[in-house]
């Protein structure tokens, strides 16, 4: 049966090729950090299970210290000229090879759960999506008529431009959960709870936006904000003292942690691979842009929760 397990070898041989291909990248001068730091990774997508806590807390240690010292940049091995001359050969055609990837995704999601024998149906989705990459990479090597090395190059120059920052989503992840355990979210509560004037709805519900927004910009992760925030004030004030309806409150909560997602650099695979992909050369030009859109849409989703939970 396919499992979770085979997409994480999947992914552990690929930050493996990225280590590979950069230690013999001679134009990069930080090769051996910047190497060291993508083999780690893949130690953990191999070996994260046999290495145990220990072995985890140890590797991820090693992960910032090499993210400390710096990562350096690889060379890209297609000339610039060679791809100009592809996107204008080529076109927005270039695109369906992107499509591959949602199209192979959302299709396997179901069949895939059609044969349980076959595939976890747990992890249909993950497994469905790791099958349109190579899908992709595949019908992209053969349309092009590229080397299969060419993608793993591209992809180690682009890991590269976005440095430690590429996994900063499964770090901050965790730190909510660690948060969520240590019970952070009751101590916030209690001090927004202070700061609240008693009896003031419109004032918990402005608390709540906006420490959505602003723990998720601090953590980078809405997901990872949500049970901090819900349990200082979501629950206790929102629900249980205002009797809010939960599904409004915690679903447009969830949007109002959004708008700091794009207030942020450290939600990096939102702001920051973009601006690597485009080359951006102020690499906080996507943020700057959302501003004018996150601000207006935080108004908005507080407005909302007052108005749409407490008929």
């Amino acid at each position: 049966m396919i499992t979770l397990h085979w997409v994480y070898a999947l992914a552990g041989a690929v930050f493996a090729a990225f280590a590979l291909l950069g230690v013999a990248d001679r134009g990069n001068p930080r090769r051996w950090t910047t190497a060291a730091f993508w083999a780690l990774l893949a130690t953990s997508m191999w070996a994260g299970d046999a290495l145990g806590d220990l072995g985890n807390g140890v590797l991820v240690l090693g992960l910032v210290a090499l993210g400390a010292l710096g990562l350096g940049r690889g060379n890209g091995v297609v000339p610039a000229d060679v791809r100009q001359a592809r996107a204008d050969r080529f076109g927005n055609r270039l695109f369906a090879i992107a499509l591959i990837i949602p199209v192979t995704a959302l299709a396997g999601t179901f069949l895939f759960k059609a044969a349980p024998g076959w595939f976890d149906a747990k992890q249909a989705t993950l497994i469905a999506l790791a099958l349109g990459v190579l899908i992709a990479m595949t019908v992209g090597c053969l349309w092009l008529r590229a080397s299969a090395l060419v993608p793993l190059q591209q992809g180690r120059r682009l890991m590269d431009c976005v440095g430690w920052a590429a996994i900063l989503p499964q770090m901050l992840a965790s730190l909510g959960a660690v948060f969520a355990l240590a019970g952070v979210g009751d101590v916030v509560g209690g001090i927004v709870q202070q700061a609240i004037p008693q009896g003031s709805l419109i004032g918990a519900v402005i608390a709540y936006g906006l420490g959505m927004a602003l723990f998720t910009m601090v953590m980078g992760n809405a997901f990872a904000a949500f049970p901090v925030m819900t349990a200082a004030i979501g629950i206790p004030l929102l629900i249980r003292t205002y009797h809010g309806d939960p599904a409004i409150v915690c679903a447009i909560g969830m949007l109002a942690g959004f708008c700091g997602t794009l207030l942020t650099p450290m939600a990096a695979n939102f702001n920051l691979v973009p601006a690597a992909l485009l080359e951006l050369k102020d690499k906080h030009g996507v943020i700057k842009r959302q501003v004018g859109t996150a601000v207006p849409l935080l108004i908005v989703n507080i407005a909302l929760i007052y108005w749409l939970a407490f008929p």
